[in-house]
């Protein structure tokens, strides 16, 4: 265990650190998006990744405070009243998901298809890419860490790129272009191999020449600085004695209420959806190709809400975004997930004002990253390779993300993906052959009423005089109504003078030859 622990240590560090970079904005804008202090999104993302990191069963999966629950925690905090209030719902939440664990509800994140999970990653890869065009370029109307295409600006994805490139900022283009360089060039495997350069993650370097460029405006280029809204923004301490102003406690005020269980049961079981599509996708990304136990993972996050909504924080799922850069920055164990909590809880208080020297422009580049990685073009030509019963669900599950949100996206994939499952079922249950006047008609699986008019249609084409054998050995279901529909064929026979031979029809069923 601890030549393991001492082999991986270098990776699961490394990744952290990349880990921690994606998370800080995302933390501060999922929380001012959700109308919640700032502040709950870091604690949320603090116990996502200690307490969660620590009890999941994932080595990559990464917790934290989740885009796709925003406009449910901003609802929610509205009809609640207040923040302290919502924060109580939280933890009660987070006790019932710890109840679908032990129940082994987890089991449900298996019925996702393949072709639906791998069209969220891609989906998520180019919502990073397109929301990130205008932090990029100095636009930070919309808030870091918005998945959703209807945005709290009053604007959509696309709408927002067409502002961002006439009201861009001219310091922003240098930070983003020595911070793409800086990334794509660590990718040659000489700099890999090279051991000085490869021991600092390129986000790290990417993050430093940002702070540097933006220093180096206020003494050659001062019209070309950025600040506000262009930076990280971090609550900033004047001392230990605010530690305690960090927190909010919750408020039981409501429980007796109808309102309070819908908010609870609503963060419970939305929470565990995404959750549970996240660490699917973890999982399939994983290139040790490890299976993380769901119904652990369920109690993991709800022992993660029941502790974020006692101090403050947000509620947190799996996070497919802070997984995949966890993953893709080289991570082994779940030590890289916890050492990133660890991360968001020192740095935020032992130097926030240097990390609010961050140009956001800086950190959209690291996302840029993330995102291409989730949705190369490769990974569209093999799911063509497959087929359309696969494409098409895939390239559903992008669209309907893309111009909707996460949740609502995932539902029409399944919608399309089951279209698929029921056609393909639809045309093998039933198979009808013919050789040299001999017809099988041959029943090959679970057949039921959906079948009937392609039966129908198929035994009225058999002309007189043939021989005819109905197959049903390996039917394990027939339902009524083809039963029905065999039988009237059979009693039709003798005028057409069609012999029937019936095998593997136990009841209800009789030849006439």
């Amino acid at each position: 265990m601890n030549e393991l622990f001492g082999k991986n240590l270098k990776y699961d560090l490394k990744s952290s650190l990349v880990v921690f970079f994606v998370a800080l904005p995302l933390c501060l804008g999922i929380a001012i998006a959700s109308g919640a202090p700032p502040m709950s999104g870091l604690i949320a993302g603090i116990v996502g990744g200690i307490i969660v990191g620590a009890i999941s069963g994932s080595h990559v999966s990464v917790s934290g405070p989740a885009a796709g629950l925003t406009v449910i925690v901003l609802d929610s905090i509205s009809s609640l009243g207040t923040f302290p209030l919502f924060l109580a719902a939280v933890v009660v939440a987070g006790l019932f998901q710890v109840g679908l664990g032990f129940l082994k509800a987890g089991v449900l994140g298996y019925y996702f298809p393949h072709s639906v999970i791998k069209g969220m990653l891609s989906a998520i890869g180019l919502i990073l890419i397109l929301k990130q065009i205008p932090h990029a370029i100095g636009y930070d109307k919309d808030l870091m860490g918005a998945m959703a295409f209807q945005q709290t600006d009053n604007q959509n994805t696309f709408s927002e790129i067409w502002l961002a490139f006439q009201y861009y900022s001219p310091g922003a283009i240098p930070i983003i272009l020595i911070a793409m360089i800086i990334l794509i060039g660590f990718e040659h495997h000489k700099i890999k191999k090279n051991k000085v350069l490869s021991a600092v993650p390129p986000a790290l370097w990417a993050v430093v020449s940002g702070i540097l460029i933006n220093e180096l405006y206020f003494a050659f280029k001062p019209e070309w600085i950025l600040d506000d809204e262009h930076l990280v923004t971090i609550p900033v301490l004047n001392g230990v004695g605010e530690l305690g102003s960090l927190f909010t406690l919750p408020d039981f005020g409501l429980i007796g209420t109808s309102s309070f269980w819908v908010v609870a049961a609503t963060i419970a079981i939305i929470g565990s959806i995404e959750s549970l599509l996240s660490l699917e996708a973890g999982d399939k990304m994983d290139p040790q190709k490890r299976i993380s136990p769901p119904s652990r993972e369920l109690v993991a996050q709800g022992i993660g809400n029941t502790v974020s909504g006692l101090i403050g924080g947000l509620p947190v799922t799996a996070v497919i975004v802070r997984t995949s850069a966890n993953i893709t920055s080289g991570a082994k164990t779940k030590l890289s997930a916890i050492f990133h909590g660890i991360l968001l809880a020192v740095l935020v208080v032992a130097i926030p004002v240097l990390l609010n020297k961050i140009p956001l422009s800086c950190l959209a580049a690291v996302l840029f990253i993330v995102g291409y990685k989730l949705a190369k073009p490769s990974i569209f030509v093999h799911e063509w390779e497959k087929g359309l019963n696969q494409f098409l669900p895939f390239v559903a599950t992008i669209i309907a993300i893309l111009f909707t949100d996460l949740l609502t996206g995932i539902g029409i994939g399944m919608v399309v993906g089951m279209f698929f499952v029921i056609k393909t079922n639809f045309k093998q249950a039933i198979t009808v052959t013919e050789r040299n006047g001999n017809y099988l008609v041959k029943l090959n699986k679970d057949v039921s009423f959906l079948n009937k008019a392609p039966l129908k249609n198929n035994l009225a084409m058999i002309p007189e005089n043939s021989f005819v054998i109905i197959n049903g050995i390996k039917a394990k279901f027939i339902d009524q109504d083809i039963r029905d529909v065999l039988n009237a064929f059979i009693e039709s026979a003798h005028d057409k003078n069609i012999k029937i031979k019936i095998e593997g029809f136990d009841y209800n069923l009789k030849e006439n030859a």
